[in-house]
């Protein structure tokens, strides 16, 4: 399940692609656009600006800005670093790979195929979907509501 930092995380992200990332976005303008608490918001882009998917500058104005164009920011990027892995076991993770302590054989094992089956599905959609894409289907929404 996706935890609520990620969707905090998800929120924020959209919210700086939307300003179109000439300028740094204050953390407390973040966090009203995104409608979320901006001390857990202020956690949240200090772990997002160790990875470079945010950086920040500092003074008056001062503020946030997305660390590489949307389009080149994934929902795996930014789940994997407020989640950890995609994946539901790490005998199947690609980042954080390791056989599991119970595991007899992992090329026979029936569950370890069906997590790996499930582990390339979330991957593949998460890793297509980007910011942008986000941003886009936010944008069209907006204007047929």
């Amino acid at each position: 399940m996706l935890s609520q930092k990620a969707r905090y995380a998800l929120h924020s992200l959209i919210v700086l692609a939307d300003r179109g990332g000439d300028e740094p976005m204050m953390i407390a303008d973040i966090a009203e656009e995104a409608n979320v608490p901006r001390k857990f918001l202020e956690q949240i882009l200090l772990s997002l600006k160790k990875r470079g998917i945010v950086r920040s500058h500092r003074g008056r104005q001062g503020g946030y800005l997305l660390g590489r164009p949307p389009s080149e920011i994934t929902f795996a990027d930014i789940i994997r670093e407020t989640d950890g892995p995609l994946a539901l076991s790490p005998c199947v993770s690609v980042t954080a790979y390791h056989k599991c302590d119970d595991c007899v054989d992992e090329e026979t094992c029936a569950i370890r195929k069906v997590l790996l089956a499930a582990r390339d599905a979330t991957a593949a959609i998460l890793e297509s979907r980007t910011l942008a894409s986000a941003l886009t289907s936010t944008r069209r929404a907006r204007r047929a509501g």
